[in-house]
């Protein structure tokens, strides 16, 4: 959950979360220690009259001006690369929930069920509940179990939606007419919230996303509550 005067990410509920935020600080240190090196240069150059007649015309510092950016770039690509396939990669899901944007909010399939699907909407702030985020809650949450491989299948409506969680380190769009997927485990219990990250229209701002992470036997104890509610 992020929080005011917060700088960083938030904290990492998933393994790809995890790795997302450790490639972000390899690259912030390696951008960090860039601009040290650039600003000592350009204090050195103003700051004194001196010049060495051998950096004027030198093969060797062009050469090492040319070989160490593209070892830097090796040196950030490999990890991004990594991370990218990772993203991508969908191994065996244990349950796949199919997520729909509509004008203005999210509807849920649980497709390895017969009859479990419901709408979520924003709960208004007039009858929040203390305690209750306001423009981040919703009426129902997506409940999916803990340390399970969880796939998301995501589609549109009526206009482009984005489907996206940052502590869980997923960000899908949602396109009418197309069907994208996309994968995450929850690594820890908690509920994680989201917003619909694609200009949707009026109330794009009133369509959060609600992620609950549950122990199974609490999944499957709140599933069977929904679909004798069915």
């Amino acid at each position: 959950m992020a929080h005011p005067t917060q700088l960083g990410f938030q904290d990492a509920a998933s393994p790809v979360m995890e790795e997302l935020l450790h490639f972000h600080d390899h690259a912030l240190m390696i951008v960090f220690l860039i601009s040290t090196l650039v600003l000592y240069i350009i204090i050195a150059m103003v700051s004194t009259k001196l010049t060495n007649k051998y950096i004027l015309d030198s093969q060797e510092i062009e050469i090492v001006w040319t070989i160490l950016p593209a070892v830097i770039l090796v040196l950030i690509a490999l990890p991004s690369l990594r991370i990218l396939y990772l993203m991508d990669e969908i191994n065996d899901p244990h349950l796949t929930i199919k997520a729909m944007g509509h004008q203005w909010y999210w509807s849920y399939e649980y497709t390895d069920y017969e009859d479990l699907g419901f709408d979520s909407y924003m709960i208004p702030t007039q009858d929040l509940t203390p305690g209750q985020f306001r423009l981040l809650e919703t009426d129902h949450r997506m409940v999916v179990p803990m340390e399970s491989p969880i796939r998301v299948l995501v589609s549109a409506e009526d206009v482009l939606h984005s489907w996206a969680v940052p502590s869980l380190g997923v960000k899908m769009d949602a396109v009418p007419g197309r069907l994208n997927q996309t994968a995450f485990i929850a690594s820890r219990p908690g509920v994680f919230y989201g917003q619909c990250s694609e200009i949707c229209g009026a109330n794009h701002s009133f369509m959060p996303i609600v992620v609950e992470a549950v122990p199974l036997e609490y999944f499957e104890s709140w599933s069977s509550l929904m679909l004798e509610d069915a």
